[in-house]
């Protein structure tokens, strides 16, 4: 009789649980700022390679990057056929969610030590029913670092490290279970004023404000989000006002973040915001520099690996939305909806306060609350299931050939529309 895959699948995460609950507790108490996430590169990597995959650390030329990679030929000697290969992106990089300067208070306020071990956890699932099961494919897991500023799935992917995958997926933490999440577009933008220093009591008129064009593109801004769709989002921070109030300030900066759900509407916003610092330059009489320094894609949810993930999900006793509540929830962004343009991918949320579903008031990610929940039993075991649910829809990519057809037939027409 043979033996079911699934059920080995299974069966290997339940049996990594309490390394898993390690790796995650690790992650979790020492949290690093992205790019900076050395603890979490080595003790994943380490994790990883001690469990037979082939590691890359440092990949892509990323210090804190890395590939961990498993690959079974199976026993057909002349099956030449291109090996169907999925992949799942794991993120360990911290929030600074208090304090400042010296004093900045770290940590894992949006679970990234929970969408790590997830990852690791699907990775591991499907390399157990592989060799076991003499399944030929591949599983790839990527450890992605600095999702919460630069985001490094993008020159991962310029760099290959998703090359060849037939679809690539993650899980995220949250405060309720959503299958069909449609997190923005978003892009940062850097603006630098520069005007001319005067003595602001003695000869104010020999200055030129670099301030007041801050002032007035802040301003000009908020003006701008009453003409905008309910689906954009525009918010920004002055970096730097002056040196000191008895000084025109001769330089001032502001960083402007824009989010949109499509990329035509994220392009329009971005060329409005340009219009508006030209316009507040040109009337103070200072020069202006924009710099863009990040811009995530909007994601592209494949309807064909989600539907198959919550069905799994749904077998395990989770409940969820109607898609286009989903579809209509608020959201942030992420580097994962640039992957999800490349290749077929899914980007779900599952509740850590609930196994039933229940939302916690007042927990929201990007919190001390949400860090504090993330490292909670009840955190990882919401995550183990869901992690299961990643592993098998993963499995079947590899199993089931039609079914990653499909899933790609409905990527390319996507991307058409």
């Amino acid at each position: 009789m043979q033996l079911n895959p699934g059920k080995t699948l299974l069966e290997a995460i339940d049996k990594a649980n309490s390394d898993l609950r390690d790796l995650s507790l690790k992650i979790h108490s020492h949290p690093e700022l992205g790019y900076k996430e050395f603890y979490a590169h080595k003790t994943v990597t380490d994790f990883m390679a001690e469990r037979g995959f082939h590691v890359t650390r440092h990949a892509c030329g990323i210090e804190t990057a890395f590939v961990a990679e498993y690959v079974h030929q199976g026993s057909n000697p002349v099956d030449s056929s291109p090996l169907r290969s999925v992949g799942f992106c794991s993120e360990y990089d911290a929030l600074a969610l208090g304090g400042s300067g010296d004093k900045v208070v770290l940590g894992q306020g949006c679970g990234h030590n929970l969408i790590c071990t997830a990852g690791v956890a699907a990775a591991l699932g499907v390399k157990a029913a592989m060799e076991k099961h003499n399944i030929r494919g591949r599983v790839r897991l990527l450890g992605t670092p600095a999702e919460e500023t630069l985001g490094g799935k993008r020159p991962m992917l310029e760099r290959g490290a998703f090359d060849g995958l037939d679809a690539c997926m993650m899980i995220h933490p949250g405060q309720f279970d959503v299958l069909y999440r449609q997190p923005l577009g978003v892009g940062r933008l850097e603006i630098e004023y520069r005007g001319k220093a005067a003595h602001a009591s003695s000869s104010p008129w020999e200055g030129i404000n670099a301030l007041d064009a801050i002032a007035m593109a802040y301003n000009a801004i908020g003006q701008l989000r009453q003409q905008t769709l309910p689906t954009n989002r525009i918010h920004s921070i002055v970096t730097n006002g002056g040196q000191a109030a008895n000084i025109i300030p001769e330089v001032a900066s502001m960083v402007t973040q824009y989010r949109a759900n499509k990329n035509e509407d994220l392009n329009k916003l971005h060329d409005q915001l340009l219009e508006i610092y030209e316009a507040a330059a040109e009337a103070t009489g200072c020069t202006v520099t924009v710099e863009k320094t990040m811009e995530y894609m909007p994601l592209h949810n494949n309807s064909i690996l989600s539907d198959r993930y919550g069905e799994y999900m749904t077998s395990m006793g989770v409940h969820y939305n109607s898609r286009q509540v989903d579809e209509t929830t608020p959201a942030g962004s992420t580097d994962m909806g640039n992957v999800t343009h490349v290749l077929p991918g899914i980007h779900p949320v599952f509740n850590i306060a609930s196994l039933e579903g229940v939302r916690e008031p007042g927990l929201s990610t990007h919190s001390l609350l949400f860090a504090e929940r993330s490292g909670t039993e009840l955190a990882h075991k919401t995550m183990i299931r869901a992690a299961k649910a990643l592993s098998l829809t993963g499995l079947d990519v590899l199993l089931d050939g039609e079914f990653t057809k499909q899933a790609r037939d409905e990527f390319e027409k996507s991307k058409e529309q």
